[in-house]
């Protein structure tokens, strides 16, 4: 049955979150102006107008619509208290900016190697300051803070990009009984997919891996009330999972912060865990040539923003990666600045 009043609440939902973004957005870039920022790069490949990315950004509001009219999944979520805890986050976002800006003018991205406790034992190349914020991924505030500043830099459009993940998972569990299904999340940081997934599939049994306890911490309050997700502190080169255990797979925005030879020893992992027939639905940046006039959007951000393997990431053959590792890519779909990629595992 086609749910009509769901998909204008969900498209109404994400305009008004998009159009408060936008205005974070700027006024972030005010006050970066205000405390001195001067980090600035010209691309010399071409770039978007802001009216090009701000179609592209309906186009995929509108495909959630779609999505929730066909029943795949339920509307964007406003839940009780979420303005508050919103406005919170948002002012702390505010107050941390000054201390962000004098990082990186002077490019110093070790905050979180002054975490000892929480840097312990973890792989160097995931205790540095990606986007030069405070504590990298190991402390709580970061983990509190993760969120809105990357809706903040993505104009309100990280959510829906998840969903689009969302959406590849709903249709590779269709025609399956999800409670005899397992799906792990690899990287999930701060729970904002879990969530969605549970929210849209109760019954799978959902498990979530992530290096950083912090994040872990704040996933698990995310989902609240909703059936728990087990929880896992663990390195996505070495899955604690037995071969062939895992029904779906999902990963979002984990590969381009991975030196390439991680990328590939993660992508071997995913491939052991899955069953035979199983599914990987992956997310990541665009890379160079998927949108040929926004190139200069990924030649500008590892300069903007401290992101070490990105550059590289932009580049690398992920499909053929796949391929070697045992994975067949079946679907590429572009949403906004990020692609979906769906593989499947040979039977």
């Amino acid at each position: 049955m086609s749910d009509r009043i769901g998909m204008a609440a969900d498209v109404g939902a994400s305009a008004l979150r998009v159009g408060w973004f936008l205005g974070v957005n700027w006024l972030m870039e005010r006050e970066a102006a205000r405390h001195g920022a001067s980090r600035s790069y010209k691309p010399t490949r071409p770039t978007p107008s802001r009216a090009e990315l701000l179609q592209d950004l309906r186009a995929l509001i509108l495909a959630d619509g779609q999505a929730v009219r066909d029943g795949l999944y339920p509307p964007i979520e406003m839940r009780a208290g979420m303005a508050a805890e919103h406005l919170g986050r948002l002012r702390s976002m505010l107050r941390d900016l000054p201390t962000t800006i004098e990082r990186r003018e002077v490019n110093d991205t070790e905050s979180a190697r002054s975490a000892v406790d929480e840097a312990e034992g973890l792989p160097e190349y995931f205790t540095q300051d990606f986007h030069f914020q405070s504590g990298g991924y190991l402390t709580a505030e970061s983990a509190r803070l993760y969120d809105v500043q990357v809706e903040t830099l993505f104009y309100g459009s990280a959510i829906l990009m998840r969903r689009a993940v969302l959406s590849a998972v709903c249709r590779a569990v269709q025609g399956h009984d999800q409670r005899r299904l397992s799906l792990v999340d690899v990287a999930c940081g701060t729970g904002r997919l879990l969530r969605e997934i549970r929210r849209a599939l109760p019954a799978i049994r959902l498990t979530g891996v992530d290096l950083s306890q912090a994040y872990l911490d704040e996933a698990r309050a995310h989902l609240g009330r909703l059936r728990a997700a087990q929880l896992l502190a663990a390195n996505a080169e070495e899955l604690p999972f037995a071969d062939a255990s895992q029904d779906i797979a999902t990963c979002v925005f984990l590969y381009h912060e991975l030196p390439p030879e991680v990328r590939r020893r993660v992508t071997s992992e995913i491939a052991r865990v899955l069953k035979p027939g199983g599914t990987l639905v992956f997310m990541d940046s665009l890379q160079m040539g998927d949108r040929p006039d926004w190139d200069g959007l990924l030649e500008a951000f590892p300069v903007r923003f401290h992101e070490p393997y990105y550059r590289h990431y932009t580049i690398d053959d992920i499909d053929s990666q796949f391929r070697e590792a045992g994975l067949q890519p079946t679907e590429t779909r572009l949403a906004f600045l990020s692609k979906v990629v769906v593989c499947r595992k040979a039977a």
